[in-house]
């Protein structure tokens, strides 16, 4: 029984990673590309940029939810907190959800576009704005009690770290949207997003330094971890990684190659949660409760992973399929029409 209660946290410590890591990736080129609508110059472009997720974009935010019901059912003492601390970020990422769902939707019936659009883009970039808010509060760490209820204020969530963290992600997702309508679409948009990718990435280069340097710095907890033997290794490679990637990004930006900036993006996504989960881990309420305090009954947890092992392999089915059915260019702004 005390090896499941200390194997069993971490099971689900990574189950809910992976449940977070495949929200940001699907859902973060869906952010990026209602951000980057705001840009658009027409209705016609943001038409297809709207066509290029109309089959697929509900299907992502699936592992959000997912990810929420796995918190609650795994860590219940860490979602009673973790939204009680970061309950403004996450209202303000939901009413983001809201106006981007009802744009979506009512676009498409609408005569006059506009207001849709400018919805659209907006509430993509209210959701993510709320979601780097929530990242950099959770970096920061939570204040609670011996038995992690939450002390802090309403408003410990902002700070100018949290601000940093909240416009690089902003970056991140217009980096990966921009790689994904380079894969999408042709002849002069796809040239727009070749553009706009170069700026996202050298954007998000140059926010990522700074949360690098400034984390240590501001957190003390992230200071004494960073530089202890075996991880100051592991975090001294992370930087060096980052940069190859984001030169391999940049080199297959400059050739016009349309699929492999986007696996260089999701390279890069992926390197970057390889080292939040490394300073995040063994705590679930950062930097006081671990996982092994806040987690669920064993036999709870082993009846949720039954369950998950089921779930997980058909909802993996279903965006795979998706994906192949809706694969193939977007040319025309059809959507709504």
């Amino acid at each position: 029984m005390e090896t499941l209660k200390y194997f069993l946290p971490q099971v689900w410590f990574v189950i809910l990673a992976l449940f977070l890591f495949l929200y940001v990736m699907l859902d973060g080129f869906d952010l990026g590309v209602g951000i980057l609508s705001l840009t658009s110059s027409d209705a016609e472009r943001r038409g297809i940029l709207m066509t290029s997720l109309s089959n697929i974009w509900d299907a992502n935010e699936t592992w959000l939810v997912l990810m929420a019901g796995g918190l609650f059912g795994a860590f219940p003492l860490a979602y009673g907190t973790i939204l009680n601390a970061l309950y403004i970020p996450i209202l303000v990422m939901v009413f983001g959800f809201i106006f981007r769902a009802v744009a979506f939707e009512f676009r498409e019936l609408s005569k006059r576009k506009l207001f849709w659009d400018f919805a659209f883009g907006a509430g993509s970039f209210t959701a993510a704005l709320g979601q780097g808010f929530a990242l950099g509060a959770v970096l920061k760490g939570i204040k609670v009690d011996e038995e992690g209820h939450f002390l802090g204020t309403t408003w410990d969530w902002l700070s100018l770290p949290s601000v940093l963290v909240a416009l690089t992600l902003i970056q991140g997702y217009v980096l990966i949207g921009s790689t994904y309508l380079i894969w999408k679409t042709t002849g002069e948009l796809q040239e727009t997003h070749y553009k706009t990718a170069k700026i996202a990435a050298w954007t998000t280069m140059i926010g990522a330094i700074f949360i690098t340097i400034s984390t240590p710095i501001f957190y003390e907890s992230a200071r004494l971890r960073l530089f202890q033997p075996p991880l100051v290794f592991i975090f001294a490679i992370i930087p060096l990684l980052g940069v190859v990637l984001i030169s391999q990004l940049l080199s297959s930006l400059n050739r016009k190659e349309e699929r492999a900036p986007f696996v260089w993006t999701i390279l890069l996504f992926v390197l970057s949660f390889i080292g939040l989960g490394l300073i995040v881990f063994p705590y679930i309420i950062p930097t006081r409760i671990t996982i092994y305090e806040a987690s669920a009954d064993p036999s709870s947890l082993v009846i949720m992973i039954v369950f998950i092992g089921f779930l997980i392999p058909v909802m993996l089915f279903y965006n795979l399929y998706q994906y192949i059915v809706f694969r193939g260019k977007v040319t025309g702004g059809n959507y709504g029409e």
